[in-house]
């Protein structure tokens, strides 16, 4: 009895480490020049939690799979796809996996204050994305080619963000100023580089 008790407690806390997300929505919203226009930085932030299905749509316009063969949304270099997704909210850190479209638990609790001492403010926003290179990902790069391409390719995932809180008239705005060193006791791998932060949220009113 205690074995079977033991098996369904750690079955119901690795299903509580996993969170899977909506299908996200691949289709609708605003014209492409009406978002366009609406493109902009916000940095003031309600505490209004977005819905996982809001929170799936961000993510796979962000570096999500929008081809059969596993390409993304967003362009890498030799299709590395060495961009990971950190994502902060209230409950801890996870790890955006766009292939089963889950956010997996890395660190259980709220982090959002350590990303950055210099912009107080992200921290209220419900949701921050880390953009981490994995630099384990880019074989046959030199260092130099892979902080290039890392961090150009970084940008194209953080402009997606962009163009989706333009669609849906959230607040956003990209943070260079952020504590990469506290972030790599956070981040679980090593072999890589924290690029930017971009908080995401409703705004405030």
């Amino acid at each position: 009895m205690l074995v079977v008790l033991a098996a369904i407690t750690l079955t119901t806390m690795a299903q509580k480490d996993v969170i899977k997300l909506p299908q996200p929505n691949m289709t609708g919203g605003k014209p492409f020049y009406e978002v366009m226009n609406a493109r902009q930085t916000q940095r003031q932030f309600s505490d209004k939690e977005l819905t996982d299905q809001m929170l799936s749509d961000l993510l796979w316009c962000a570096n999500g799979i929008n081809r059969p063969d596993g390409k993304r949304t967003a362009p890498s270099a030799r299709n590395c796809k060495e961009i990971d997704i950190y994502v902060f909210n209230k409950k801890g850190v996870y790890f955006y996996d766009p292939v089963a479209n889950t956010l997996n638990l890395v660190f259980g609790t709220d982090a959002r204050h350590k990303v950055s001492k210099q912009c107080e403010f992200a921290a209220k926003a419900p949701v921050i994305l880390v953009f981490f290179a994995n630099y384990g990902k880019m074989p046959g790069f030199d260092k130099e080619a892979r902080e290039f391409y890392g961090a150009t390719d970084c940008g194209y995932v953080s402009q997606n963000v962009y163009l989706y809180c333009a669609e849906k008239n959230l607040a956003t705005v990209v943070m260079g100023a952020i504590d990469r060193e506290s972030l790599s006791s956070i981040i679980p791998s090593r072999d890589g580089k924290v690029i930017l932060a971009q908080p995401v949220g409703f705004p405030e009113k």
